[in-house]
């Protein structure tokens, strides 16, 4: 099975971009009604959305339920399982939703009842949730995974990814550190049948970071009857590569050892000296040597 790119595995596991693909992916029917505008500046200075979906045209039925609340202008935070999502996070996102209407290009070019905010995170922020009912907000659960926050001037949701139901949101169970396998089966599948331009990058940037977090589980699933060829033709690109860089890998030890072999016959047999044998084999005088000693 191909393994996860080494520089996320060493280093943080860029869920940002990740969940913005996985966000494209669960909205992709209403793909020709939606602009994605990944890390949104609200200004010159770094001050920077996770997610801004604009609708291209008024009155959008969009079909996946995270999208039931969108207006016009929506305002997406994302916090990764290493995140922790605070009151502060939550009135950083409306203050994100104020400003962007405020830094229009003339008065009213954005109203108010055209923005909606939306932040998601894989576990339930329960201090959160406790702040905003202290504040005297109501938190109604809409469908499983899906809570709206009532009382404020613009529509908000809070989305609970590891509580949403897997049917149609295939793309946002996966990106978890404890993804199931029965999800992790559901997007190999639907990954695989992609058709429209792009869906298939999505689904490799998210299956990136989701294999790396989860590589057991995916392990599991390479070994089930049905999943190993599923993840193959997913990622066959990446796969291919994997299979050339070993065969190089082979050849190269195979190359080696006949070296070593030659090394040790023309050293004790035929009496040449370590530093005429490592011209004749093209190695470093020092490895011969340590080739002769392990003989």
């Amino acid at each position: 099975m191909v393994q996860p790119n080494k520089k996320q595995s060493n280093a943080k596991l860029q869920w940002h971009p990740a969940f913005c693909a996985a966000a494209e992916l669960e909205l992709r029917l209403n793909k020709a009604d939606l602009e994605f505008k990944r890390e949104y500046n609200l200004s010159k200075k770094p001050l920077q959305m996770d997610l801004l979906i604009i609708e291209k045209r008024k009155n959008v039925q969009i079909q996946n339920e995270i999208g039931r609340i969108f207006r016009r202008h929506n305002v997406i935070e994302y916090k990764s399982p290493d995140d922790g999502m605070t009151i502060d996070d939550f009135f950083k996102t409306l203050g994100y939703a104020y400003l962007y209407k405020g830094l229009g290009e003339k008065v009213e070019q954005i109203p108010l009842e055209e923005l909606a905010i939306s932040l998601f995170r894989a576990t339930v922020p329960k201090q959160l949730f406790n702040k905003l009912a202290g504040y005297g907000y109501l938190i109604e659960k809409h469908v499983s995974g899906i809570y709206y926050v009532q009382g404020l001037a613009i529509p908000a949701q809070i989305i609970v990814t590891s509580e949403l139901e897997s049917q149609n949101h295939e793309s946002l169970k996966v990106l978890s550190k404890s993804a199931e396998k029965e999800d992790i089966q559901k997007f190999t599948e639907m990954a695989k049948n992609f058709k429209e331009p792009g869906d298939k990058e999505k689904a490799d940037a998210v299956l990136q970071v989701s294999v790396a977090a989860n590589k057991e589980k995916y392990d599991e699933v390479r070994r089930s009857t049905g999943m190993c060829e599923a993840l193959r033709e997913l990622m066959k690109d990446e796969i291919e590569e994997e299979l050339k860089k070993n065969r190089e890998k082979s050849l190269e030890e195979g190359e080696t050892q006949a070296k070593k072999e030659m090394a040790y016959e023309l050293y004790h047999e035929e009496g040449f000296t370590i530093e005429r044998i490592a011209k004749l084999v093209k190695m470093d005088q020092k490895i011969v040597e340590e080739w002769l000693l392990q003989k």
